[in-house]
C-alpha cells in the first residue's frame, strides 16, 4: 500500500469516528463539482479543526479570503453564535455563485456575506470603511499574495484574534529558496512576515492526509502598537 493510500484510509478512519455524516456538505462538494470547481476545498478532518477554532476562540465575526464553494465557510460558520458574521471573499464570479447556493442550502445566508472581485481591493475597501475588527481569520486564496493577506489580517485584528493560513507546506516546496514558483515564493514571505512581525505569534504544523503532504499555520495576534505599512 503506498503512503498516500496510508494517508487516505487514515482520514477515512478519522472520519468515521469522529465526523457525523453531514448530507448538507455532501452534497456541497457533489455541487462544487458539477460546477466544474477545482477540488480545493478543505478536507472534512480540516474542516471540522477549523470549527472547534471558532468554538475555542468564541469568534463572533470571522474573515475568510478564499471562498471557493463555501465548503469551509459553511464549517465555519455552523460554530458562530446566533448574532455571529462570518465575510468571505471571492474572486472568481462563478466560484462566489456555487458559494451562494451552498451557503444557502446550508441555511446560513443570514450569517455569511459573500464579497466578489480581487482580495486585495476588497480588503483595501473594507479597511477604508473600517469595518470592525475579526476575532478570527482563514487566508486560502492565491498564495502569492498571502504575504499582502497577511498585512491586511493584522490591521483588521485584535489581541487574541487567531489567524490560519493554509497550504503553507507544499510537500517540502517552501524549503527552494530559489523556487520559480510564485506560490512558493508567496508562502516564503509569509513566514518571513511571520518571523519579523512584532504583533503576533506563530507555528506551522505539517499535515498528512486524503489532501496529500501540506501544513497549516496558526497564529495569534498579541499587540495591535506596531503597524507596518502595506
Amino acid at each position: 500500500m503506498s503512503t498516500i493510500q496510508v494517508w487516505s484510509q487514515m482520514d477515512q478512519y478519522i472520519e468515521q469516528h469522529l465526523i457525523s455524516k453531514d448530507e448538507v456538505l455532501e452534497q456541497v462538494l457533489k455541487n462544487n463539482q458539477q460546477q466544474g470547481l477545482p477540488e480545493y476545498d478543505v478536507s472534512a478532518a480540516q474542516g471540522k479543526l477549523l470549527q472547534l477554532f471558532v468554538m475555542m476562540n468564541r469568534a463572533k465575526r470571522i474573515l475568510e479570503i478564499g471562498t471557493l464553494g463555501g465548503y469551509s465557510t459553511i464549517w465555519m460558520a455552523r460554530a458562530l453564535p446566533e448574532d455571529g458574521r462570518l465575510i468571505t471573499l471571492e474572486y472568481d464570479p462563478h466560484h462566489a455563485e456555487v458559494a451562494g447556493q451552498n451557503i444557502k442550502l446550508a441555511g446560513l445566508e443570514d450569517k455569511v456575506d459573500i464579497r466578489i472581485g480581487d482580495a486585495s481591493e476588497q480588503l483595501g475597501q473594507m479597511e477604508t470603511e473600517q469595518v470592525e475588527a475579526f476575532d478570527m481569520i482563514f487566508i486560502d486564496a492565491d498564495k502569492n499574495n498571502n504575504a499582502r493577506y497577511l498585512q491586511y489580517a493584522l490591521q483588521m485584528s485584535h489581541p487574541g484574534t487567531v489567524i490560519i493560513g493554509d497550504n503553507v507546506v507544499r510537500e517540502g516546496a517552501i524549503l527552494d529558496r530559489y523556487s520559480n514558483d510564485s506560490r512558493v515564493q508567496g508562502i516564503r514571505q509569509f513566514y518571513e512576515l511571520l518571523a519579523d512581525d512584532p504583533r503576533i505569534t506563530a507555528t506551522s504544523i505539517q499535515t498528512v492526509g486524503s489532501k496529500g503532504y501540506d501544513g497549516f499555520t496558526i497564529g495569534i495576534v498579541t499587540d495591535k502598537t506596531t503597524r507596518i505599512a502595506i
